[in-house]
């Protein structure tokens, strides 16, 4: 039994990494940690297994600790995964790397020095039906992919109003950072992994910005902290240009249409896809002068079950899977190039 830990008890470890370890015939949960110890013993309580512990370096200092996985905020990305390379453990970080580039990149730099895993939780990359639109793609049936169209948009859902998601020195940024990181993901994973070249962008933070008078339809991570910070962007809208297909992005936790848009759009000479996010999508070609289109129809698996089990597969057999450091760092590369041209008002060379 690999012997693992989980850093940070909150949402996504508990819907997602914790879970897939119980489930992983391979792994044995030895500790849970949490700066909120209620949260690490909870934990501890509900599945039955495992250590409650506030600080992380406990698990680094227990040599029979294999890997980890960090789900804290981004603001601890970096600080804890570089820790934990440098103790001799594998890592799998929750999306994004990290709040910056420069981050990202140190962060690739130790993986490079220490030789240890370090994976980062770009969970599309093990979905079925991305993977399927990747095969189509590699294959030829979209023709040359010229042109892919991302959008991530939503009526009025900025999510925990004045905490850490809205706090750029805890988050790094905003609607960007936190949906379109899986967005644009997504697209360089089904394209190849094209070398980004230039980006123009803006974001804009205009709805949020009066913390009071920010009327909501929808609040995830609330409830509303109006003495809190609102320093990131709710929207942004960029265009990339790659040594594969241009890329054009419009993205808005919240916006004043009341219409949700969840999509992304691979435009082919030959065939087009729509892949409807985290569900199925439409194929549409024309086929001896007919217009054509159809859905494929399977039963796909638990992306995060498949990402941790591919992570704890890696470590044996030395695999370098397609969410390594060295491949996602160029979404983070896209991420700041975005925000900087934002800043500058100009175009940016990646």
């Amino acid at each position: 039994m690999m012997k693992v830990a989980v850093i940070g008890c909150g949402t996504i470890a508990n819907a997602a990494h914790i879970p897939a370890y119980v489930k992983n015939p391979q792994t044995e949960i030895a500790y849970f940690c949490d700066i909120l110890p209620d949260r690490a013993q909870a934990a501890v309580e509900k599945y039955g297994c495992g250590v409650a512990i506030a600080d992380y370096r406990e698990a680094l200092r227990d040599p029979q600790v294999v890997a980890l996985s960090v789900c804290t905020p981004n603001d601890t990305h970096a600080k804890i995964s570089i820790e934990a390379l440098r103790a001799g453990k594998h890592v799998l970080c929750e999306k994004p790397a990290a709040r910056t580039y420069a981050e990202a990149l140190e962060m690739q730099r130790v993986q490079h020095e220490t030789g240890k895993v370090l994976n980062i939780g770009v969970v599309n990359r093990f979905n079925d039906s991305v993977n399927k639109i990747r095969a189509y793609i590699a294959e030829g049936r979209l023709g040359e992919v010229y042109h892919v169209y991302a959008s991530f948009r939503a009526h009025r859902s900025i999510p925990g109003l004045g905490g850490a998601f809205t706090t750029k020195a805890i988050a790094g940024g905003g609607a960007l950072i936190d949906w379109g990181v899986h967005f644009l993901d997504v697209v360089m994973y089904c394209c190849g992994d094209p070398t980004p070249k230039t980006v123009s962008g803006e974001v804009f933070s205009k709805l949020g910005k009066d913390l009071k008078a920010y009327a909501y339809k929808d609040m995830w991570a609330g409830p509303p902290n109006y003495d809190g910070v609102y320093d990131v962007d709710d929207s942004v809208t960029a265009l990339v240009r790659t040594t594969g297909p241009a890329i054009t992005v419009h993205g808005a936790w919240a916006q004043n249409i009341g219409q949700d848009e969840m999509f992304i759009d691979f435009m082919g000479d030959k065939a087009g896809i729509r892949l409807r996010y985290g569900s199925d999508f439409t194929l549409y070609t024309a086929e001896h002068g007919a217009l054509v289109s159809y859905v494929p129809e399977f039963t796909p698996g638990d992306m995060f079950q498949q990402e941790v089990d591919a992570f704890v597969r890696c470590i044996g057999t030395g695999e370098k899977l397609a969410s390594h450091i060295d491949t996602v760092i160029l979404t983070s590369s896209i991420m700041q190039a975005i925000y900087d041209s934002a800043e500058q008002h100009r175009e940016m060379s990646v």
